[in-house]
């Protein structure tokens, strides 16, 4: 253990306090388990795969770390068979956001699982630990992919803190590096979560066109909107602005299907499977034609990202940096 291993990491079976968010399609199994063997918590995101998908990347997982990892689904669609292959391949930390958790805290103990739960309002955060959820995550506004609040990290997670109270809670939105976690930590939050400087690890499976982007963006290029809806409506996200993002926004924002080019397909994945323009999937690995036109999921941190890195170090020098500013002494 390190000097930045709090309680939470103790719960975990966790070494340093940085947990990679569920970058949906984004998140490779190599991804999961490069950072759990650094002594984060990896996250595989699930949602949207079968059961017998998500068994399959379980154990792959499982074949490349012993160590503790999560399974993020998302409330606001069907679950419950995921759940159920979490729990029955022994997951021990679940993950769940956008929805009410009361009915996966029960199951997800019944199976001596951990669950986590994803707010954006203390008293979202105060209805999830009355529904039994055993660690709050705090995501600020600023954070990248579907966003559930409008309060900022710095003033959001204080507010949890006190809400909860024993309860532990991992801070969200613009953490990217050693200032933000320890940041996060003199906040009364317990560990960090950080998914878009996991974009650019070597391990994550991003289009290199998605890569760039990430890299030479300025944290006012992340923008807040509900652009990218197809496949969850209503569902406010923070995007990287790009071409699909400027066209809709020139047109003053128009709802659907009256958008500039609705429908069109922009982009097709390596097996032929067609991409349209404001459909909520990012560019990955083998996908040709526009891909920039494509959701460019990030958060405000995206300035702070400067490189590709292995998970392994992203881990380590995100934990290295922010032990080395909480020894550093104050000055008057």
């Amino acid at each position: 253990m390190t000097m930045l291993t709090t309680p939470l990491c103790r719960q975990l079976g966790i070494e340093v306090p940085v947990v990679q968010a569920p970058i949906g399609s984004a998140v490779t199994t190599e991804l999961v388990a490069a950072v759990a063997n650094a002594g984060g918590l990896g996250t595989l995101a699930l949602t949207w795969v079968t059961a017998e998908d998500a068994v399959r990347r379980i154990r792959q997982v499982r074949r490349m770390t012993t160590r503790p990892f999560a399974a993020n689904l998302v409330l606001d669609f069907p679950v419950d068979e995921l759940l159920d292959a979490c729990l029955a391949e022994g997951v021990p930390v679940i993950s769940t956001f956008w929805g009410d958790p009361s009915a996966v805290a029960p199951r997800t103990h019944s199976a001596d699982a951990l669950h986590l739960h994803t707010v954006g309002s203390a008293a979202e955060a105060e209805r999830a630990v009355a529904a039994g959820v055993d660690v709050i995550v705090a995501q600020g506004c600023e954070a990248g992919g579907h966003v559930r609040g409008e309060v900022t990290t710095m003033a959001l997670v204080p507010a949890v803190v006190d809400a909860v109270h024993p309860v532990p809670v991992i801070a969200a939105g613009g953490i990217a590096d050693g200032r933000g976690l320890a940041a996060a930590l003199a906040l009364g939050a317990q560990a960090g979560w950080l998914g878009t400087r996991f974009l650019t690890a070597s391990e994550a499976a991003t289009h290199e066109v998605y890569r760039q982007a990430v890299i030479r963006a300025a944290p006012q290029d992340a923008v807040h909107t509900r652009c990218f809806d197809g496949g969850w409506p209503n569902a406010p996200h923070r995007a990287l602005r790009n071409s699909t993002l400027r066209a809709w926004e020139a047109a003053d924002r128009p709802a659907a299907p009256n958008r500039p080019g609705e429908g069109a397909v922009v982009a097709r994945s390596a097996d032929g499977r067609a991409w349209s323009r404001y459909d909520d999937m990012v560019p990955v690995p083998g996908m040709s034609g526009d891909v920039e036109a494509l959701a460019l999921y990030a958060g405000q941190s995206a300035g702070l990202v400067h490189e590709v890195a292995p998970a392994g170090r992203i881990v380590a020098d995100v934990a290295a940096d922010a032990a080395a500013l909480m020894r550093q002494p104050r000055t008057t």
